[in-house]
């Protein structure tokens, strides 16, 4: 008897007497869709339901395997029927809190995945811990649709924590907003006029396109897009397009763009191929009641005037001409200082007969009026006085 007393003692004295609040390491015995089964070394084997597993809505034969090690806190070492009731989430959320109030203090920026996404913005979760981070304070713009940041790994900073009204914020706004300020600065300190640097298309409007350079964008505006003319620019860039741009000019925080690069100006070859006298042919690029301009070359526009068309009497050049309409014409001048060329078609027609210029009678009017002055000659001859006889 003393013998099975000795025995039980020593087992007893082999087993871990725990409290409620305690934690323990357990290894996992036995899992199940909604609950796993833990060696705590007590008498009676741990239960963690999926409930204390995790607020989210788990399988644990996805999360758990026979044999791992887990450490758990001790909810209920009784619940009635003599079985030790274990939370792993609890744990994991003081560990969490604790992370996150240290973060709160220091400021320290943190990393986790966008567990949900809500209609008021999202909700990430610290080690088991929620944070929720509002629709104001996920981005530095306005984002109607979160769910691109759904199962997103993001980064933001603890604003407010009061664990005990289970209220802990998180900005994502602010950080953006000081990590875009410090590019921007770092990028103007050494970007100067007359830079080449390399740029993303960020946004394309009617009236040009912004280009992020990696800290501020800058307006690429459709005159500057091409030394030749640009209708629409979206037909010629696309969001995601990449540039090598040339900066114009830096006015505070504001940068011009341009595609136009001096060494591919068409007016440095145009002074030899359009000098006055010189034919050539070009494309109706544009009318006004005034002229058409016609493009010789990419940028390079010469304007024909109304009058110089035809010879013929033309109202408008629409009357004419057709936008597209490729016509010859001969340079009649040429001002490389403005950049100026002045057409003729009209000097190349045939020139018209004389006989057209002096407006002389056409021969058939002139035979027809021979007659009437042969019946005139007689009668003159009869009113016409005798002359005297000569002595």
């Amino acid at each position: 008897m003393s013998e099975e007393q000795s025995f039980e003692q020593m087992l007893d004295a082999n087993i871990k007497t725990i409290r409620n609040g305690e934690v323990v390491e357990g290894t996992v015995l036995d899992v199940k869709p909604d609950v796993a089964y833990l060696n705590i070394g007590c008498k009676s084997d741990g239960i963690l339901t999926k409930e204390e597993y995790s607020n989210e809505n788990v399988d644990l034969t996805t999360k758990l395997n026979p044999g791992d090690k887990l450490e758990v806190k001790v909810l209920k070492v009784n619940d009635g029927e003599g079985q030790v009731i274990l939370t792993f989430k609890r744990l994991a959320q003081e560990k969490g809190n604790k992370r996150i109030e240290e973060a709160f203090n220091t400021g320290e920026v943190l990393t986790a995945k966008v567990s949900q996404v809500l209609t008021g913005g999202l909700t990430v979760l610290v080690e088991d811990t929620r944070v929720f981070i509002p629709a104001s304070l996920v981005s530095d713009v306005y984002e109607k649709d979160l769910s691109k940041y759904a199962d997103q790994e993001i980064e933001f900073r603890i604003t407010e924590f009061n664990p005990k009204r289970r209220r802990i914020i998180g900005d994502r706004r602010h950080l953006i907003t000081e990590r875009k300020k410090a590019a921007a600065e770092e990028l103007f300190s050494r970007i100067q006029p007359g830079d080449v640097i390399e740029g993303t298309v960020k946004n394309v409007t009617a009236f040009g396109a912004f280009v992020d350079l990696g800290g501020a964008d800058g307006l690429l505006h459709i005159s500057e897009m091409s030394w030749g003319r640009v209708e629409d620019p979206h037909k010629n860039f696309h969001v995601g397009d990449q540039l090598t741009v040339l900066i114009k000019d830096i006015k505070e925080d504001k940068i011009a763009l341009s595609l136009k690069f001096p060494d591919e100006n068409p007016w440095k070859e145009a002074a030899d191929r359009f000098a006055s006298g010189t034919i050539v042919r070009g494309k109706v690029a544009r009318m006004t009641d005034f002229g058409a301009f016609v493009e010789l070359l990419p940028g390079v526009d010469a304007l024909l005037h109304v009058s110089q068309i035809s010879r013929n009497h033309v109202d408008k050049p629409s009357d004419v001409l057709k936008v597209g309409e490729e016509i010859e014409a001969k340079v009649v001048d040429f001002n490389a200082d403005d950049r100026k060329i002045s057409l003729s078609m009209k000097a190349l027609e045939t020139e018209p007969a004389l006989t057209e210029e002096l407006n002389i009678p056409d021969i058939e009017v002139a035979e027809e009026a021979a007659p009437e002055a042969e019946e005139a000659a007689p009668a003159a001859e009869e009113a016409a006085p005798e002359a005297p006889a000569e002595e």
